[in-house]
């Protein structure tokens, strides 16, 4: 599926783009904030194309896509106005509050930078590594301009959330960059480094290094997005686009000086040093909690609230012994997933499983969460184990970050500082943390998901295979329907039309019954009741489409005689539909049936044509093994 086309899917199954209050991405999710929940189909977002996971946390309602989200992003700012900075500010949404609404947040005003704060990390991270083992000097020019476009990101970091943060709160982002550019002005800089008395107004100014601070700016664009707000509406519309932000300067630069500033930097502080004391009093342990409970806190959204606990610990000291232990948690994961591959049977598992640990072990774990670990339980339980025990190693060996970035292998330079002290240790740890999951999984075992119904198929198919002769097709498949025979090709759906969803045959329908076309077990009733899938005991899969964009009905003028798992006998009653309904309401009533499963046979033949009825010979399905 095309970006354009998800992208359009997705806006519109979270209730349209007028449902939608604000959007933002992170490394794999779009994090929508939407006006009502109710108004998204969930359930049919999960089953979408190219839609790893949906979930809803911090006041968050997130659609994983995977790697490819800053395409789908993107494709949502070319198809809607959601992505413009002027839309929904007259009528905002509802908003999470507690716990929820500080996540929310959070993430929103950080997604948009992880992408180059990683960037940035790595390069630091290499100049690091190359200034340690010789091979750059700190005193060359080369390495004073890479360590420029290293750091730059992070001495700036203050213009950068302004930003982010004035979108978020929707106020004006160009004087929220004005007042953070104020907080690093050379002349206040100089201030500081000299210690000059400072007051404003007599009123005395404790003076801070504001580069790489994260919570005073933040504290200052959220007041400053509220008093923008009233004098909008309180001076006349003349003179507010000059005059509010004159207001604007005037009191925030001197008020963040006085109160926002040293507030932010003496609460970052005393966060980090109480999680730096617990990693003091027994590294050991906190580093087991912190590799078992990272990817429980990614779940649940809460991870964003350790996020800045980095940032300032790196700019405040230079470096951060919390981040490292949450490295073993991925790794965990990936473990926990290589595993899945390893064990299963399932060809289409084993794939995702494989694309998975690879995504995974660059720091981008949700696919294999939400696609392999999770939904299996048991090696989600195993990457936890694994995270404990890797994490405990890096915590007791001390190991330290000295640089931002989502952990990964192309992210490992960050942790390498002066003599290379307890990078051996994370090694080591993330080594230990893959196999002990990858292991655990192999031995755990979980259900694989086809795992019985292959385990049947291959006993039915040996106890029919002497029945088989040289050119006998394996399978054959009745018509489900009584009308007449129209080439997939015509069907009015490219998806259908185009073969994508596989080979098959279509049918107007005369009479509105479905029956089934063998005998097998019904695997997908939907609750639109407008298709369903059979697959026969031999292991033919079989879709049945009645009508197309049907499912916009909502379940009108049809009635399901069956539910996922049922036993059916050729010729039972599966289905029942009023076709002059469905036409009356404006769609076409063609019947796309399709055999899902395709690429297992050699040959999908055709053998009707013009009239057929019911329980007549309609599809030949040819493996083209025959009887040695």
């Amino acid at each position: 599926m095309s970006q354009e086309k998800l992208a359009k899917e997705i806006v519109e199954l979270v209730g349209g783009e007028k449902n939608v209050e604000s959007l933002v991405h992170c490394a794999t999710r779009l994090r929508f904030v939407l006006k009502d929940d109710a108004k998204a189909d969930k359930a049919k977002l999960e089953k979408t194309e190219g839609i790893i996971a949906v979930k809803e946390n911090g006041g968050q309602f997130q659609v994983v896509v995977g790697n490819k989200v800053p395409e789908v992003y993107n494709a949502i700012g070319q198809i809607s106005n959601i992505l413009d900075d002027s839309s929904n500010k007259e009528k905002p949404g509802k908003k999470a509050k507690g716990i929820g609404g500080i996540i929310d947040i959070i993430s929103s005003i950080f997604a948009p930078l992880l992408g180059v704060m990683a960037g940035a990390g790595i390069l630091k991270g290499l100049l690091l590594i190359a200034s340690n083992i010789g091979w750059l000097e700190t005193t060359e020019t080369t390495y004073t301009i890479l360590y420029a476009a290293a750091d730059s990101l992070f001495y700036f970091l203050p213009l950068l959330l302004a930003v982010t943060t004035a979108r978020k709160f929707q106020g004006n982002m160009f004087v929220a960059m004005t007042i953070a550019g104020a907080l690093i002005y050379p002349s206040i800089v100089t201030l500081k480094a000299e210690g000059t008395p400072t007051d404003f107004f007599g009123i005395p100014v404790i003076l801070m290094n504001y580069s790489s601070t994260v919570i005073p700016i933040i504290l200052a664009v959220i007041v400053m997005s509220k008093l923008e707000k009233f004098f909008n509406k309180t001076l006349h519309d003349s003179v507010k686009n000059f005059v509010t932000p004159l207001f604007l300067l005037v009191i925030m630069v001197p008020l963040t000086l006085l109160v926002f500033g040293p507030f932010g930097v003496y609460v970052g502080n005393a966060i980090a040093a109480g999680l730096v004391a617990a990693f003091g009093f027994s590294p050991l342990l906190a580093g087991a909690v912190m590799g078992a409970s990272w990817q429980l806190l990614v779940i649940f959204g809460i991870h964003w609230g350790l996020i800045p606990v980095f940032i300032n610990n790196v700019a405040v000291y230079g470096q951060d012994g919390v981040k490292p232990a949450a490295t073993a948690s991925i790794f965990a994961q990936t473990g926990a997933a290589f595993g899945v591959m390893l064990k299963t049977k399932n060809k289409k598992l084993k794939t995702l499983a494989g694309s998975s640990t690879l995504t995974a072990l660059f720091g981008i774990t949700e696919p294999a969460i939400y696609g392999v670990t999770l939904p299996l339980k048991r090696p989600f339980i195993a990457g936890v184990i694994g995270g404990a025990v890797g994490g405990a190693i890096i915590g007791q060996a001390g190991t330290l970050a000295f640089a931002s970035g989502a952990p990964g292998l192309l992210t490992l330079p960050i942790f390498y500082g002066p003599g290379g002290q307890g990078f051996p240790g994370l090694i080591l740890g993330i080594v230990v943390s893959f196999v002990v999951s990858a292991v655990l999984t192999y031995i755990m075992g979980f259900k694989d998901p086809v795992e019985e119904e292959e385990t049947k198929s291959d006993s039915t198919s040996s106890a029919q295979q002497p029945a088989r002769t040289m050119n006998a097709s394996d399978e054959e498949v009745f018509s489900p329907i009584q009308g007449t025979i129209v080439e997939l090709s015509e069907v009015p759906d490219p998806a259908f039309a185009s073969g994508a969803m596989g080979k098959g045959i279509a049918i107007e329908p005369a009479v509105g019954r479905v029956v089934a076309p063998f005998d097998g077990t019904v695997t997908v009733a939907f609750k639109k009741k407008h298709a369903l899938a059979v697959v026969s005991d031999t292991g033919a899969e079989i879709l049945v489409h009645v009508g197309v964009d049907t499912v916009k009905l909502d379940g009108q003028h049809f009635v399901s005689h069956i539910k996922e798992g049922d036993r059916v006998q050729a010729g039972d009653l599966l289905l029942e539909f009023d076709i002059a309904q469905i036409k009356a309401a404006g769609y076409h009533t063609v019947t796309p049936i399709i055999v899902t499963n395709s690429a297992n046979y050699e040959e999908v033949i055709p053998q009707a044509t013009g009239q057929v009825d019911t329980q007549e010979l309609l599809l030949k399905l040819n493996s083209g093994k025959g009887e040695e």
